[in-house]
């Protein structure tokens, strides 16, 4: 086989066609998509509108560099998309993902600073946290394994503590007060570093892959900011995986009235029909830095641009932010009717169509699997033969032990397919814990 896979030695299925929440392969087997992927599909698998759209505009002309020309289509979804963002007077660059989104923002702080006459280089993200998988974007994430066998090129960038409730980093005074407790550390380490030298924070406003759908208690946002403020750091709300109604509202940061200075976003953006992110910043900060030396080939592409219009407009159609909340509640009750008395099961938390489970060899003490046992991997498989799909996430408790299933499905996600996926989620992670064994000690989630 020619194709470097993503999954050496896995005799994958080859994928037919896709409707709705539901995709279907090449043997005519049904899988109900519980993740949308890489929780990247939102508005459903097989809208033929979008399809459609991209078709016309790949007839006309498919590519023009963005240095030489504009064009309509670009033009009228950044005129479309402007008024959602949570920035203000939004400027927005697009490029061709997530990692490439954050790469653009973390070089928008530093021309900022720069174009003020301020040498600031240094970026504060948070432990635990992912930002792709490029250099730059590496380097402000807090994975471990994904950094280890890259560190001899990473070290520029600063972590800080991350609201992880579950595993509070603050058990004295949990709950009251942990964003407060969050922003004097961060505040600790941008005096630590020198205010002058500390470009920009960088955060999810819900914690995605690394950590599963972690929501920050609600004096977090508005203390972290704050600090930010301060000290002239600028703010950047990373929403690849949260963005385009994910968690009930078009961004998550709304849920505490964030306004950042710089927003990134993917996946949702163009709902997986389209290799689609962009970097958005304020006003103020385009004012200073327009032209800052920066691109890549495929930015300001034509019909990604018609891409992300197209589904800017099914989501607007049908309401499909609202459904998001709508349905996000369900999911979330259904797992914890499903789940909730698993003795394997510590947590079970999220925000809209954003939900995770976590698993525990112990619930009474929190206690994680061990790594070997691919608790994880094991459920994902299993849920995978049992026609469900499911995303997962390793190293939550401690960088390398810690399981996590996330689930994503996309927006349109009906009630009847919501109670199979909780129910065929369900009888997966039985299958897989009652193989493994474990020590749990029943009682509620947290």
């Amino acid at each position: 086989m020619t194709v470097f896979s993503r999954a050496p030695g896995n005799d994958l299925p080859v994928v037919a066609r896709g409707t709705g929440a539901l995709l279907f392969d090449t043997a005519g087997r049904r899988y109900l998509d519980g993740s949308g992927g890489a929780i990247v599909v939102g508005i459903g698998h097989g809208v033929e509108e979008v399809g459609e759209a991209i078709a016309r505009q790949s007839k006309l002309v498919a590519y023009a560099h963005g240095t030489v020309f504009s064009s309509a289509a670009l033009t009228d979804y950044a005129d479309a998309l402007a008024p959602l963002l949570p920035l203000d007077d939004a400027r927005i660059y697009p490029v061709s993902g997530g990692s490439e989104a954050v790469e653009t923002a973390l070089k928008m702080a530093r021309a900022y600073h720069l174009a003020r006459g301020e040498d600031r280089s240094v970026v504060i993200g948070r432990e635990g946290a992912y930002h792709g998988n490029t250099r730059g974007a590496l380097d402000v994430s807090g994975r471990p394994g994904l950094r280890a066998p890259y560190l001899p090129w990473l070290g520029s960038a600063r972590h800080t503590t991350t609201p992880y409730e579950y595993r509070c980093p603050f058990p004295d005074t949990h709950p009251a007060g942990c964003g407060t407790r969050h922003a004097a550390e961060l505040e600790r380490l941008i005096v630590a570093e020198g205010p002058e030298n500390v470009a920009a924070f960088i955060a999810e406003p819900v914690s995605g892959a690394a950590l599963g759908a972690c929501v920050p208690p609600d004096d977090y946002w508005p203390a972290i900011t704050a600090v930010c403020r301060k000290y002239g750091v600028l703010v950047i709300a990373d929403e690849v995986m949260t963005g385009f109604g994910r968690t009930g509202r078009w961004f998550a940061c709304e849920h505490w009235d964030v306004r950042p200075d710089i927003l990134v976003a993917a996946k949702g953006a163009a709902s997986g029909y389209w290799p689609l992110g962009f970097a958005a910043c304020s006003g103020e900060v385009h004012e200073k830095i327009a032209g800052f030396t920066h691109g890549f080939t495929y930015s300001h592409h034509v019909v990604g641009a018609v891409a992300g219009h197209a589904v800017l407009k099914v989501l607007q159609e049908r309401d499909l932010i609202a459904a998001s909340e709508r349905q996000g509640a369900l999911l979330k009750s259904s797992l914890e009717d499903a789940l909730g008395d698993h003795p394997a099961v510590g947590d079970i938390r999220g925000l809209g169509l954003l939900c995770a489970v976590e698993f525990v060899a112990d619930r009474e003490t929190r206690t994680p699997y061990p790594r070997a046992d691919r608790v994880a991997e094991r459920i994902v498989a299993a849920g995978k033969e049992n026609g469900v799909l499911l995303y997962h996430s390793t190293g939550c408790a401690d960088g390398v032990s810690g399981d996590l299933i996330l689930f994503g499905p996309p927006l349109v996600i009906t009630d009847a397919q919501i109670a199979e996926l909780a129910e065929r989620a369900a009888s997966a992670a039985s299958k897989v814990v009652d193989a493994v064994g474990s020590s749990c000690s029943p009682g509620r989630t947290s």
